[in-house]
């Protein structure tokens, strides 16, 4: 039979009926409803039905028995046989078999356990993890967190004034129910101790060296705006700085990454990762690159190219916990944080970042270096221009009289070999004759067409 579509998520094709099909039809009621059809193999043979009259009784009061819902059925007839087809809709309440829930992965029905069914359950009754109930009360608040988010959130949030009491201020935050308990979102910006409180996750951070030693851990614990504080400074700690001079008395900082990207990035995870997954959010910084991950895949309607435009829709998983950061002016502008990350990076001529899903969860990767020296090796350059672009990367800069300095030739040959650099896309000729002119790394998008 040419036209029969392969099994899938709402399709499943059985040769005959057993009552262990009722999970099947469980898993369609909770993803996308579905066909159970029967009489026909898993290689599309048609075998047909025998006995379909007394299937037409059995099954649809099996069903209702069993799983609590109304399946309909309808005899088809393919190649001169009948053929059985059991349509379910998809239901907005959870149903059950066997007291277990069970959903469609593809072609596959798989039961939902642990934080998958926790997650499922939320969504079907329109909850979320944010505003779960806790048994935490004020007294065991961090008040002074509390105190400092009032002071920073004056610009943005006029409600709120310094003298309001803080059952107030969680109350119109969302944080606090009428009866003086926390819901988590509270617990998790404001708590002592999160981790005991609600057992939260928190921030596991390592410095790996090369053949992956681990040089350095830090486990970020505490609320929020801690763990922001405690990855932050984690962070620099475990990578270089260098000094720029703009003048006799002016001297610039400048990180191997963006002081701003990684900001961004470590607020990215704290804000939008799935809580009701009990995992860690990762942070590894390697020589050339630091990876952060989180759990919890992009919201549905927002897609990994989406978060490279200039701005972008914001679903934010946790909404409490994201007006909460925006309020305190820890978020800019709703969508714009993943091109703030992209752009701090291109300004300061480091690889463009990426964004992947992956493991069950959303990375960040920041690059270091745009160039290695494998890399340069590799597009043709000889030894003193790849010492002259490792060198660019270090300093921001370099001139005709530096690249004589550095490699030992004559002004005329320096000023050949910068050229062909500069014809390569690597670098970038500021100025146009005389002193005043120097050569800067070009940034990532020109550089990417030489690869």
């Amino acid at each position: 039979m040419k036209d029969l579509r392969f099994e899938n998520e709402e399709i499943e094709y059985k040769t005959s009926w057993k009552d262990e099909y009722l999970k099947t039809l469980c898993a369609f009621a909770n993803t996308k409803g579905g066909q159970l059809i029967i009489g026909i193999k898993d290689n599309h043979e048609v075998v047909g039905v025998q006995n379909f009259q007394k299937l037409l009784e059995y099954i649809p009061n099996k069903v209702k028995n069993s799983l609590g819902i109304i399946p309909s059925l309808e005899i088809k007839v393919v190649d001169g046989k009948n053929i059985l087809v059991i349509s379910v809709q998809q239901y907005d309440t959870p149903v059950y078999y066997d007291e277990k829930i069970y959903v469609r992965s593809g072609s596959n029905t798989v039961e939902l356990t642990g934080q998958e069914l926790t997650r499922f359950i939320f969504k079907k009754f329109g909850k979320s993890w944010e505003k779960s109930p806790t048994s935490v009360t004020i007294d065991q608040l961090d008040l002074s967190t509390v105190e400092l988010f009032k002071k920073l959130a004056k610009e943005r949030l006029s409600a709120i004034s310094e003298d309001d009491s803080i059952e107030k201020v969680l109350y119109n935050l969302e944080l606090m129910s009428e009866d003086g308990y926390l819901n988590n979102a509270g617990v998790l910006l404001f708590g002592k101790d999160p981790s005991r409180q609600i057992d939260a996750p928190w921030v596991r951070i390592g410095r790996f060296g090369k053949s992956n030693s681990i040089l350095d851990t830090v486990d970020a614990v505490g609320n929020l705006f801690r763990q922001l504080e405690i990855v932050y400074e984690a962070i620099k700690k475990n990578i270089n700085v260098r000094f720029s001079f703009e003048n006799a008395t002016e001297r610039k900082e400048i990180w191997d990454y963006p002081l701003i990207a990684i900001r961004e990035a470590i607020i990215n995870a704290l804000v939008h990762r799935d809580y009701a997954v009990q995992q860690d959010t990762q942070i590894k910084i390697f020589d050339n690159a630091i990876w952060f991950w989180n759990p919890g895949t992009l919201p549905e309607g927002i897609r990994v190219e989406d978060l490279k435009n200039s701005v972008h829709i914001s679903k934010p998983r946790n909404r409490i916990i994201a007006r909460v950061f925006y309020y305190a002016r820890m978020i800019e502008q709703w969508g714009t944080g993943t091109s703030r990350i992209i752009d701090s990076c291109l300004n300061q001529g480091l690889p463009e970042p990426e964004f992947k899903e992956e493991n069950g969860g959303f990375s960040v990767y920041l690059y270091k270096d745009m160039y290695t020296e494998d890399k340069l090796r590799k597009m043709g350059l000889n030894e003193r221009q790849i010492m002259a672009v490792i060198y660019v990367q270090r300093t921001g800069k370099i001139t005709n009289k530096e690249y004589q300095e550095l490699t030992g030739v004559k002004e005329r040959m320096a000023g050949y070999e910068l050229n062909e650099l500069v014809k390569l896309n690597i670098l970038e000729r500021i100025g146009k004759t005389g002193k005043g002119t120097f050569y800067t790394i070009k940034g990532a998008k020109g550089a990417v067409k030489t690869q």
